[in-house]
């Protein structure tokens, strides 16, 4: 017998490896994996680029979540707004208007009114009063400084409780900063026909107290106060006083008369203090009273509190010319041709210490004032001027001046460059015939 296996089995006969060679025939080739990257190893970076770069990160849905309610929440948002949109837009007319009108008043600030402090009664009290009703006694609010309070002074008073809120300080009533003569006026002594003896008299009275005073002390004078000039309307009172402006150097302040005569109780006499007030601080100055009859007239019996405080105005202005105080370098020109119509007490010596007249112009100021008024006009070969110098009409300056301009205006109606004879005879019979207020002479037989 053979060798062999023990047991007398053989090993291609065992169950076992049956089961390894089906394994093997079952399995499958399977290549490997491609490799992750191609080339060198990449080291991994260092510094802000590498910190500053950004993860890749795909959204959760938590972060979807996120996402939808934010916008839920800004459509509500804007459905809000359109609802707020649409009820200022239904709001009623009334209510909008009641509001601006309150905003602007915000902005504005409630009015104030201006009245005067008549006396203090303590440090937190005071009695005021203003234009246009009685007395008050009313309190000071703290923030006032009141060591710049005095009896006289304008104040600021709240609108409703009336109490002090503030000061004016320097206060100048506009009408008084009106009168000042910003711009001298272009007439001078050259442009004054004739009045040589008015002209030399002014001069004494006004000039030269302002520019010599020691002239006057050295001879033991005072000068005079003031100058009024009347006469004949257009007879040269209100251009003497222009020219007097444009020679000196003074202050000089115009008012008409009538200007002094104000609506209100009292107004017209602070006027009045308020001018020569301002004179006084700009002194050396001259003051021109145009018109002077209209508050200078005599006084008599009032019935009416209009005609009273005219008489109050010109109480005033009398002691303003010649009172307890003194003016200083404040010179006083009034004009007026009703002299007659005056006061006495304001034409006395000591207010008004020269009365200047202005006659109608003789012979000799016609010729001069004609020469005056044609210098700058082109004249034919046929004018003779002294046929209306020598004519027995009596002509004032205002009236030649007229006669030579409606001279000049026919000459320009007819398109002629020169003015003849015949513009100023019918010239001078228009001019007499707006004067006499009738027919010229002559002319219907």
């Amino acid at each position: 017998m053979g060798q062999g296996t023990p047991g007398g089995l053989s090993r291609q006969g065992l169950p076992g490896d049956r089961k390894h060679d089906g394994d093997k025939k079952d399995k499958k080739f399977e290549p490997a994996a491609p490799p992750s990257r191609v080339g060198r190893k990449q080291r991994k970076q260092k510094g802000p680029e590498a910190a500053a770069r950004l993860p890749t990160v795909a959204p959760l849905t938590k972060c979807k979540l996120r996402l939808l309610k934010l916008e839920r929440i800004k459509d509500y948002l804007l459905m809000e707004e359109e609802f707020v949109a649409n009820q200022e837009r239904l709001k009623p007319h009334e209510d909008k208007n009641e509001e601006d009108r309150s905003k602007v008043d915000d902005l504005r600030g409630s009015p104030m009114s201006v009245g005067n402090l008549e006396e203090l009664i303590d440090e937190n009290h005071a009695i005021v009063s203003s234009s246009v009703g009685p007395e008050y006694y009313v309190s000071i609010l703290s923030f006032v400084d009141k060591d710049q309070l005095e009896p006289g002074c304008a104040i600021l008073m709240h609108n409703k409780v009336l109490s002090v809120v503030g000061l004016l300080q320097d206060e100048v009533d506009p009408m008084v900063s009106v009168m000042k003569v910003e711009k001298a006026p272009l007439e001078s002594y050259a442009d004054i026909g004739g009045l040589d003896a008015q002209i030399q008299e002014i001069k004494e009275a006004v000039e030269l107290p302002l520019t010599h005073p020691e002239l006057y002390e050295d001879i033991g004078i005072k000068p005079p106060k003031g100058v009024i000039l009347y006469g004949e309307p257009g007879t040269g009172k209100t251009l003497l006083a222009k020219a007097v402006a444009n020679s000196t150097s003074a202050t000089f302040l115009r008012v008409v008369g009538s200007e002094l005569i104000q609506k209100y109780l009292g107004d017209g006499p602070k006027l009045v203090r308020e001018l020569f007030r301002v004179a006084d601080d700009l002194s050396p100055s001259i003051v021109f009273i145009d018109e002077i009859d209209a508050v200078g007239t005599k006084r008599y019996d009032a019935h009416s509190g209009g005609e009273r405080e005219i008489q109050r105005t010109m109480l005033e202005l009398l002691n303003q010319l010649d009172g307890f105080d003194s003016r200083g370098d404040v010179k006083v020109i009034l004009a007026t041709n009703r002299i007659e119509s005056l006061d006495p007490a304001l034409l006395r010596p000591g207010r008004i210490d020269r009365k200047i007249e202005f006659p109608l112009p003789d012979i000799k100021t016609r010729r001069r004032i004609f020469q005056i008024h044609t210098s700058r006009m082109t004249l034919a070969d046929d004018v003779n001027l002294e046929e209306f110098v020598m004519t027995k009409d009596e002509f004032s300056g205002a009236d030649i001046k007229a006669i030579c301009t409606e001279a000049g205006l026919l000459a320009l109606r007819e398109r002629r460059m020169k003015v003849t004879q015949a513009d100023f005879k019918k010239a001078k019979e228009k001019v007499m015939f707006k004067k006499k207020e009738g027919i010229p002479e002559g002319l219907y037989m």
